[in-house]
């Protein structure tokens, strides 16, 4: 089979655990993949496919995870600092029965990323760091709950903000509905990154390349890697059952980043420019789309 694993009887119980006979559930999804993968298309592993169960366990975990940015929504403003922030995600994260996914993640010392201004991602909370009026600010979440991952982000306009920051966060928004527009079941991903590219220069902004969205579900970061400098026509395959991320990072100035922060972690744009990034969790339907986490 194309993704190396072998494949059951067409009366045997299928693969996902539907525990429906194989020719009545992913046979014929199966075989038309074949094809493709034959073809030469990059099609996911059936291991990267969730479940209807898999689905309502993501949907549960993402509740909590909306719930924390509904939380912080109604709570930022001048003089917050990122430290509060951190402490509100966490403290309701725990409280509704889940874990945050950054916290300890491969080293990352907190519940939650806050990008303020030129900070494209991974801005790490501190009670140091003061929101202020016109600033801008990325609340990045992402929770555990019962063995499943949720992933949304949001931007937060601080009080007034001058008019070309507010656009910045008004098209980078926008753009998630430009990608929206291309996740179709049997579609390709490239066409999704493509759309936000387009949208985003038409506009006069730049993209991130070395960031973008990804896999999710049963693991904080799977596969495939989402794009958003990608080419039309090209990457994975949109399967239904597929989860992934759209989160595209789009700059004022110009696309180069700086990586060189001592803390690992934090990520700037080169020119010093305000950046924007909004994050949502979608599911590949039959017939669409499913959002997820937002």
């Amino acid at each position: 089979m194309y993704d190396g694993e072998g494949q059951p009887g067409r009366n045997d119980e299928c693969w996902c655990g539907s525990g429906r006979k194989y020719k009545k559930c992913h046979l014929e999804t199966d075989e038309r993949l074949q094809q493709l993968y034959e073809q030469g298309f990059e099609v996911p592993a059936r291991g990267l496919l969730k479940t209807p169960a898999d689905i309502e366990g993501i949907k549960k975990s993402a509740a909590v995870n909306i719930g924390v940015l509904d939380y912080v929504a109604e709570r930022i403003g001048p003089g917050t600092t990122t430290g509060e922030i951190d402490r509100w995600v966490y403290d309701y994260t725990v409280e509704h029965g889940a874990v945050p996914a950054p916290l300890d993640y491969e080293g990352y010392p907190k519940s939650v990323c806050t990008s303020v201004n030129e900070v494209v991602c991974h801005g790490i909370p501190s009670d140091d760091e003061v929101l202020a009026e016109g600033d801008i600010v990325n609340v990045d979440c992402s929770t555990v709950l019962g063995g499943y991952f949720s992933d949304s982000s949001r931007m937060f306009c601080i009080g007034e903000v001058s008019p070309e920051k507010q656009e910045l966060v008004r098209v980078t928004r926008e753009s998630l509905d430009k990608a929206l527009e291309h996740v179709k079941p049997w579609g390709l991903i490239g066409d999704v990154g493509r759309a936000v590219n387009d949208f985003a220069k038409e506009h006069g902004y730049s993209v991130v390349r070395e960031f973008g969205g990804h896999g999710i579900g049963l693991e904080f970061h799977e596969d495939p890697f989402v794009s958003f400098v990608a080419q039309a026509k090209t990457g994975m395959v949109l399967v239904p059952g597929l989860v992934f991320t759209i989160e595209p990072m789009i700059n004022l100035g110009a696309q180069e980043i700086d990586m060189s922060d001592p803390n690992g972690w934090t990520v700037r744009t080169k020119d010093g420019s305000p950046t924007a990034q909004w994050e949502i969790q979608l599911v590949v339907t039959e017939d669409g789309y499913e959002l997820l986490s937002w």
